[in-house]
């Protein structure tokens, strides 16, 4: 009998786990199987998840261009000298 049907080696098999990861990260890793099995759960239902983000969260903020005000750079020594990035 190798099975999972003997409550005995289900409980071999726990405090197996609780050595391996200890107790402070059980808890953690239910919590990450937990949400993961409800999201799976939400995906394949087709149901929204009723914590939806709100869309501002989503943008990604542009980078504010940047403004040399450099005076004559041919003259300049190498050290001196500002390279300008072009405004995306």
């Amino acid at each position: 009998m190798l099975g999972l049907d003997n409550p005995i080696h289900i409980l071999f098999l726990l405090v197996i786990v609780l050595l391996v990861f200890g107790a402070k990260r059980l808890p953690e890793m239910g919590k990450s199987l937990g949400d993961g099995l409800r999201g799976f759960k939400d995906s394949v239902s087709g149901e929204s998840p009723a914590h939806d983000v709100s869309p501002m969260s989503a943008i990604e903020p542009t980078p504010s261009p940047i403004t040399v005000i450099a005076a004559d750079t041919v003259d300049a020594p190498e050290a001196e000298r500002v390279a300008v990035r072009p405004a995306a």
